[in-house]
């Protein structure tokens, strides 16, 4: 670590070398970064959070306690997960057989938040700014602005950038909040 760094680290914390930690970030106790991650600046890493050395974190991400961002998991910027989600990188784990080379890819996009106790099964995108409830278990991808809760995981609405509930049904919707206007498509939701 840096002996004046432009970040702050709790005393508690662990922060192996090399691993890149953006200017503005705060990690607080006892979060362990091992060597290699990527986080960026301005982020907010709560009470015991640990970073794995291929987990990649972008500006102004916000991780609330007891999170573990494993291998493979890549969250975009502005991304909030809330106290306690759960990140898997296996599939089918064994103690007795290694499966690093069976890794799958977990992807958050930008501004989308999980909340607490939410499961992310690996292989799974979550896309921009959508929702996930809190418990609920991520098996298949999110779409973009896509409100998701329950066991597994499914699509019940959708959400603005805001992060405000859009009136349903939706071929077309505008926020309440802040008039943000939308339009389905075979994408997903998509801004006007």
């Amino acid at each position: 670590m840096p002996a004046d760094p432009d970040y702050f680290v709790h005393p508690s914390s662990v922060i192996d070398p090399p691993a890149h930690i953006g200017a503005g970030t705060r990690v607080w106790h006892f979060c362990h970064v091992m060597a290699g991650a990527r986080i960026g600046r301005e982020c907010v890493l709560g009470q015991n959070v640990f970073v794995a050395a291929t987990a990649v974190l972008g500006d102004r991400v916000h991780i609330q306690n007891n999170v573990s961002v494993y291998d493979g998991v890549v969250l975009e910027d502005e991304v909030f997960c809330g106290p306690s989600v759960v990140f898997t990188n296996v599939r089918t784990p064994r103690t007795f057989v290694s499966r690093r080379d069976a890794y799958e890819p977990t992807r958050v996009c930008r501004g989308a938040s999980l909340g607490a106790n939410a499961t992310v099964i690996c292989g799974a995108t979550i896309g921009a700014y959508a929702l996930v409830g809190a418990g609920a278990v991520v098996t298949c991808d999110v779409p973009p602005h896509g409100l998701v809760y329950g066991n597994p995981a499914r699509l019940h609405g959708w959400v603005c950038t805001c992060g405000e509930a859009l009136p349903t049904p939706v071929p077309s919707a505008t926020c309440r909040a802040c008039a943000r206007a939308y339009t389905l498509t075979a994408g997903g939701l998509q801004a006007q």
